[in-house]
């Protein structure tokens, strides 16, 4: 993984899903998009898929929208 991954959540998805895409991943949540909920469980999955602890990742665009940065900080 290189320090900084872009990432493009769909929330409410069926189930809980990883496909890598040309500039990125595209993440599919079952969580919904409140109170942090989806960004959560983005972490989590994101930290399984990489092999690291959920807090070494870090969002540093987009905690409001669809499309996300997020870096490993270790």
């Amino acid at each position: 993984m290189s320090n900084i991954v872009q990432v493009k959540v769909i929330s409410n998805a069926k189930r809980n899903e990883i496909k890598k895409e040309d500039e990125g991943f595209k993440v599919y949540l079952t969580a919904p998009p409140v109170e942090g909920k989806a960004n959560k469980r983005l972490l989590e999955i994101l930290a399984k898929h990489f092999s690291c602890k959920k807090s070494e990742l870090k969002i540093i665009r987009g905690e409001k929208t669809r499309n996300k940065l997020i870096k490993k900080l270790i």
